[in-house]
């Protein structure tokens, strides 16, 4: 194990501590009591200097700490990373800014990045749920190889999402059905097809996120 190595991280990360940014947290939903304060540039700048260690990853994710576990978004090594890791991880997640960035620096590199877009697409939990969002949304951009096939199949997962009214789920919805329609002309279409039936809803939430797409998707035309 790596617990040695999560002590140095630790201290490298209180002495960048400032109470602005602690203070300033709450502004942005995500919850204070288990952070220090530290900016986001300097987190970005120790996981660069870390580099990928899977074992220093989960040593600093079992500390419970805010910064630790952003950090682990750029320490972790998505070749080394399991499915149940991946589980146990999104499980934990209470607040969108350690989900988007875990998804749009971690797991959408991961090999299981697909399989966990559709499984946890189906669960309940709040961040759970909205993690399935936000990595289809990184994976409309990070995933140079796929073809179209698994951007329709999430696309049917938006449809299916988009009636969810809390407000972390909604917003991962509508972005992942935008991000899908960005991707290329034909994903465009479908898209724009998929947020028409949307705004013909009688359900509010699936009307607002299908009215919202469609104003970026025609302007893109």
């Amino acid at each position: 194990m790596k617990k040695a190595e999560v002590e140095p991280a630790l201290a490298w990360l209180r002495s960048r501590a400032s109470k602005t940014v602690l203070d300033g947290m709450a502004r942005y939903a995500i919850p204070a009591d288990h952070a220090l304060g530290v900016p986001v540039r300097d987190i970005k700048a120790l996981g660069k200097e870390l580099g990928r260690d899977q074992q220093l990853a989960e040593a600093l994710w079992d500390t419970g700490i805010y910064e630790a576990r952003f950090l682990v978004s750029f320490v972790a090594d998505p070749a080394r990373l399991s499915p149940e890791r991946m589980d146990l991880w999104c499980a934990q997640f209470d607040n969108w800014a350690i989900c988007d960035t875990m998804c749009f620096h971690l797991f959408d590199r991961s090999p299981h990045a697909w399989d966990k877009v559709r499984q946890w697409s189906g669960l309940e939990e709040e961040f759970v749920k909205r993690t399935a969002f936000a990595l289809l949304w990184s994976l409309t951009v990070h995933d140079k190889k796929s073809g179209d096939a698994p951007f329709l199949e999430g696309l049917a997962l938006v449809e299916r999402a988009a009636n969810d009214e809390r407000n972390f789920v909604k917003k991962a919805v509508n972005m992942a059905l935008r991000a899908v329609g960005k991707r290329n002309a034909q994903l465009r279409e479908a898209a724009s097809a998929a947020a028409r039936r949307l705004a013909d809803s009688q359900d509010p939430t699936a009307r607002w996120n299908g009215k919202n797409a469609l104003r970026e998707l025609s302007a893109r035309r």
